[in-house]
Parts: structure tokens; sequence; C-alpha cells
């Protein structure tokens, strides 16, 4: 048993086809039919069924495949161990992030890694939290930036701080011209929301629900991006986070402070407690640590 084969096997399963995978890996079909056929022999037992639209693993092939995938991610362990041993900090890091998050935060983080690390070669993975924790789990993913999150003994979660939620409103709007606002202020306003597929979504709601909030939610949106686009056309009002601020002022928006209780949302840092952590992902953690102080979200205060 090679580990080539261990590779091919596990891109077949994950592809749905030999094709697919052969394509992925850039290897030739025939090849990789192979090497599946060899290790198969080997095991002495069938690991795909060869269906009409798509090739499934069996019984054997599903059982096989979690620990192959483990073999895999320990070599890839192992690898990057070593290679982290150069003076140089390099290598690549593949940093997760909830699409709430990315937008505001990333791109301060990636400015000041890169300037200082530019031999990192960096990967992000924008997802939402159950996704990531799924490509933690894979070995995917070197750490995560996420909200609210129940996670298993496997992956640590480190608390940030909180960050503060604001109404996003436009430029032209008249509670723009307000130094902050209360809860009874958002009642009858047109309100754009995020969809409860998303964590933000469903702590904009609770919250809302908790103060008796009276708006009218007529739009649930996919993105945040969407509802900073229909905010800044005078279409409704929003609740968003303190990051965004910079965003909204850049489309002629105005993010506004919520006041009796602030409303927050909780930042955690994952990261896999199995996977050895380079030298370039403690950095970047650091980093993150740093800039959460600077934004004042460990006393719940903001810059």
């Amino acid at each position: 048993m090679e580990l080539h084969q261990l590779r091919y096997f596990v891109a077949v399963v994950e592809a749905g086809g030999f094709s697919r995978a052969a394509a992925r890996l850039h290897v030739a079909q025939p090849s990789l039919s192979q090497q599946i056929a060899k290790l198969e022999q080997e095991l002495g037992q069938p690991l795909l069924d060869r269906l009409p639209r798509g090739v499934v693993p069996t019984e054997a092939g599903r059982r096989f495949y979690e620990r192959a995938r483990r073999v895999l991610a320990e070599v890839a362990d192992a690898a990057r161990c070593v290679a982290d041993c150069r003076e140089t900090l390099e290598g690549r890091l593949v940093i997760g992030a909830i699409p709430t998050i990315a937008p505001g935060l990333l791109p301060r983080l990636l400015a000041r890694f890169t300037a200082e690390h530019p031999r990192v070669e960096i990967e992000v993975v924008e997802e939402v939290t159950e996704r990531l924790l799924h490509r933690m789990d894979e070995g995917q993913i070197d750490l995560a930036l996420v909200s609210t999150v129940e996670v298993h003994t496997a992956i640590h979660s480190e608390p940030l701080g909180s960050e503060p939620l604001g109404v996003l409103v436009a430029a032209t709007h008249p509670l723009a011209r307000r130094r902050q606002l209360r809860w009874p202020d958002l009642d009858g306003r047109k309100a754009l929301v995020l969809s409860e597929l998303h964590c933000l979504g469903r702590q904009v709601s609770e919250y809302c629900k908790a103060r008796n909030v009276q708006w009218q939610v007529w739009f649930h949106a996919a993105h945040l991006g969407t509802i900073l686009e229909m905010v800044a056309q005078g279409i409704g009002l929003s609740l968003v986070p303190r990051t965004f601020e910079t965003l909204a002022a850049a489309r002629g928006c105005r993010w506004v402070p919520l006041r009796d209780p602030i409303p927050k949302r909780d930042i955690n840092l994952l990261l896999h407690n199995l996977r050895y952590r380079t030298r370039a992902t403690l950095a970047f953690a650091e980093l993150a640590r740093q800039t959460a102080r600077n934004l004042g979200w460990i006393d719940g205060s903001s810059d």
C-alpha cells in the first residue's frame, strides 16, 4: 500500500468519479483506475461501487476512507513540521473566516501579516461556521475566525473579545445625523437583515426580540455586501458589526452606535489541538489577538 494510492482513493470518493478525480490530481485516468484496482486487490475488498451516474464507496470503502484521510493529514502535518524548521518564516497558511467577519477584519490582518512575512503563501476560506469546523476537522484549515461556536475537544476555541454591533444607514438618512441610537429608534423602520443561516442573522433576531423591536423586516440577504449596497441606496437600515464602518463610509453609509444595551457578538479564534501549529499559524494568531485588543474588543469598548 502506497501513499499515492491513498490520495487517489480519497480523491475519487470526494469527487464522486474517476475522471473528475484524475482531473483534480492532474494524472491520467487509466493510471488512477489501475492504482485503485491494486489497492482493492491488496485489501481483498471492493472499496468502490461503479454506478452509471458515478462512484460511491462500499461499506468497506467508507471505513477505509476515514482512515486514509487521517493518514494523509498526518503525513502532511509531518511535512509541515519539518518545513517549519527554516529560519525565514514561510510555508503555506490556510485561514478560515465566516462571511460576517472576513470583509471587515481580514483585510487589515492580511495587509500587516503579508508585509511582515512576504514568503508565507496564504489561502483564505470564507464559509459558514459549520463548514469551517468540518474543514478544520479534515486538516484543511490552520485556524479560523468565527463568532458563536460549539466545538469538540479536538478544536480549541479562544475568545478574542466582543465586537459591538450598530445601525447601518445611508448617509442621507435622518438617523445618520445622530451620534447614537436607542432600540426604540428602530421601531417602524424598514429593515434589511441577514439570513439566519448565518450566526449574525440569528444574533440580530435574538437581540430584536429581546428588546421588542417592531421594525419591518422585508428582505433577508445571503451576504452583508448585498445589505450594504441596498442601504447605500436608501432602501432600509440594518444592524452590522463595527468592523464594517470603513466599508460603510466608502459606500456612502454611516455606522451609528446603538445603546441601552449595546449589542455585541463574540469573536473566537479556532485552532486544532491535534495538528502541528506552524510558526506562521502562531504568528497570525498573535496578530489576531493584538488587533482584537487594539479594537477594544477585550473590554467591550471600541476605538
